[in-house]
């Protein structure tokens, strides 16, 4: 594997997932939506840069056009979803690509949260086109509460007491580059869930401890967060989250992990080995 495609370059995974690869000497040709988030891309490690439409899949041909492998990653709860899959998955069956690995959600099959069924019918038509694709289905991340740790305040829209499996970015980051770059991965669907299971609330208590001060649990109410951080979205982004909120209500996002234990060869990074590290 020598060149890899990586769509959503620019953004937190992306970036993550492009250090991994050029940590193990791939080369990264970075997708992004206009030419002003290139040269973050190429902080992360980007050789070179494609400018790609996903909504009209403008651009897309000459991005996958000599690449060995694609990681496909979509902007989160986008409506297009399913659309972008199929342009993104169409592209790389044009132009040969041997490696495909799509960045999907931890129990994409929940009724509760649409855009997490938006995942799994992007697995569905990806598979169409590419049986032998790869799909990554991560928990959610630790990196999601680190700032609001270190702050000493970690505020959430959702239930301090239900369960959580978090991950490492960087853990996923790694399984990406591991699959991409290493044979034996062809149609296979991995979980990738944290080794520990915990509440935000005792997040917010190892956090306390790991960083010598203290940080609280707050339940921030859903009208003070719609007004906030809600308002800069679309209606249909924020009803997904507050769909994904609900269903965290109810049960947390659990998943297993012995398959990142596994693929990673070591134990996953626990939430204080990510505090300690950040």
């Amino acid at each position: 594997m020598t060149t890899v495609l990586v769509i959503g370059a620019a953004g937190k995974t992306g970036r993550a997932v492009t250090r991994s690869l050029t940590s193990h000497g791939v080369t990264v040709r970075a997708a992004v939506r206009s030419p002003e988030r290139a040269e973050t891309a190429y902080a992360a490690g980007a050789r070179s840069i494609s400018v790609v439409d996903l909504g009209s899949g403008l651009g897309l041909d000459d991005a996958v056009d000599g690449v060995d492998g694609v990681y496909h990653l979509a902007p989160n709860v986008h409506p297009d979803e399913v659309a972008i899959a199929d342009r993104v998955a169409g592209a790389a069956v044009r132009a040969g690509v041997a490696r495909f690995v799509f960045h999907s959600v931890l129990h994409p099959h929940d009724p509760s949260m649409p855009h997490h069924l938006r995942k799994a019918e992007a697995e569905k038509v990806v598979r169409t086109h590419l049986p032998g694709a790869t799909v990554l289905r991560p928990a959610a991340y630790h990196q999601n509460l680190v700032d609001a740790a270190h702050a000493g305040r970690i505020a959430v829209p959702y239930s301090l007491d239900t369960p959580f499996t978090n991950v490492d970015l960087d853990d996923v980051a790694e399984v990406a580059a591991t699959v991409l770059a290493r044979p034996g991965h062809e149609g296979v669907t991995y979980d990738l869930a944290g080794p520990e299971v915990l509440s935000v609330r005792e997040q917010a208590h190892v956090a306390a401890d790991v960083l010598g001060h203290p940080v609280e649990a707050v339940r921030v109410e859903l009208a003070e967060w719609v007004a906030g951080p809600g308002a800069s979205l679309t209606p249909q982004a924020c009803d997904d989250l507050l769909a994904m909120f609900a269903s965290y209500d109810r049960g947390g996002l659990v998943g297993e992990a012995a398959p990142l234990r596994r693929l990673l060869g070591r134990e996953p990074r626990s939430w204080a080995d990510v505090l300690t590290h950040t």
